[in-house]
């Protein structure tokens, strides 16, 4: 049968098919957009309920962590790291990242995100020893309660949603937080995270550092969406729009969307808006795809300064706040450079531990076939 031979579908027929219940909305759409402009505290009536002691705690942070990628960023140029993607220019999402989860929650970085591990507490030592090539990873992520850093884009986010939704079955008061850069939110792993976790009303945030470029591809030829935050709402979840700067609105912003999913309101996409000052990498050439104009833009718009500008004003930061800062980042520094500086004790059996808790009969050839190499080149 055609749908023109279906009963009442002439021309001169009321009917009106009605679709079945399931094509209906789940839910209101409204509540679920992001602000038209990016939400900021710094510089607005809002910076009048700064908590001092958090502020300056984030100031602290955010001065290490400048001074933290300035020398990972040299010791590249040493022939200590193979490599290094900078944060400069978004401490702020990082430092906010860190310090908003709670003992017990989990962050599932990316390859770009060392920084927000070493603010929760990781030696920054084994924060680098990925990008060394000397480990698949240098820490013990359930000890830390940090994933490893993600290198595939995207890969982590349905890692965070599968261990919120486990969490929650068990009962646990977990809440992840993954973090993803713009390039991320073209991958199918992006999708499918975000269609789980709304599914199933995960504890989990997303946090999208929107910086500008997915290596030298900018946003505008990844996706025709209004922004990044909008997307969420096709997956039934609020969306975000924050000011990826301002440390104050990204903490404020994320500490609401994580009390959010503690309990049980499901999870939050949000979008925060910054930019890589620097490239992609030490590999990459940023001047090929971008001019110093714009870079010199985002300049004005630093992340430590707009903080260090409002906490002064404000009387909550004076000099010798600023110099202790100051001090504790050399001090960091000068730590990192000399452990870094030391050759590494590498044991090539390695590779066949944290594979398998039980080691499969093929990798126990494997080991026994490389043990009797070395053994001989030894002899």
């Amino acid at each position: 049968m055609t749908v023109q031979e279906l009963p009442g579908a002439g021309a001169s027929s009321s009917y009106r098919p009605t679709p079945p219940p399931a094509w209906r909305p789940r839910t209101d759409a409204a509540p679920l957009l992001p602000d038209p402009e990016p939400y900021r505290v710094l510089g607005t009536p809002a910076a009048e309920k700064l908590d001092p002691e958090l502020m300056r705690r984030c100031y602290a942070e955010l001065v290490r962590g400048r001074r933290y990628n300035a020398q990972a960023t040299a010791l590249t140029r040493q022939g200590r790291l193979a490599v290094y993607p900078s944060t400069v220019g978004q401490e702020a999402c990082e430092i906010a990242a860190a310090l908003v989860l709670e003992d017990q929650d989990w962050l599932f970085p990316s390859y770009r995100d060392t920084l927000a591990a070493v603010a929760r507490g990781l030696d920054p030592v084994q924060a680098l020893t990925l990008l060394r090539g000397d480990w698949h990873t240098g820490y013990d992520p359930h000890e830390h309660r940090i994933a490893p850093l993600c290198t595939p884009l995207a890969t982590q986010l349905p890692h965070a949603v599968g261990l919120a939704h486990a969490a929650r079955l068990r009962g646990d008061d977990v809440v992840a937080l993954a973090m993803v850069g713009d390039g991320g939110t073209s991958e199918g792993d992006f999708h499918e995270a975000l269609n789980f976790a709304a599914v199933w009303q995960a504890p989990v945030v997303f946090l999208v550092q929107n910086n500008g470029f997915a290596i030298s591809v900018p946003l505008a030829k990844q996706t025709a969406a209004p922004t990044l935050a909008h997307k969420a709402v096709g997956y039934g979840m609020p969306g975000r729009l924050v000011d990826g700067n301002d440390v104050a609105a990204v903490h404020e912003v994320l500490a609401e969307a994580v009390g959010r999913a503690r309990s049980g309101g499901g999870p939050t996409l949000i979008e925060a808006v910054t930019y890589r000052i620097e490239a992609h990498t030490n590999a990459d050439d940023a001047t090929r795809y971008r001019g110093d104009a714009e870079v010199e833009a985002w300049l004005a718009h630093d992340p430590v300064q707009l903080l260090e500008r409002e906490l002064t004003e404000r009387g909550i930061l004076d000099e010798a706040g600023i110099q202790a800062a100051k001090d504790a980042a050399e001090t960091m520094a000068a730590a990192l450079r000399e452990r870094m500086n030391a050759e590494p004790v590498l044991d090539p059996m390695d590779l066949f531990e944290h594979v398998y808790a039980e080691q499969t009969g093929r990798l126990q050839e494997q080991a026994a076939m490389l043990r009797a190499e070395l053994e001989a080149e030894t002899d």
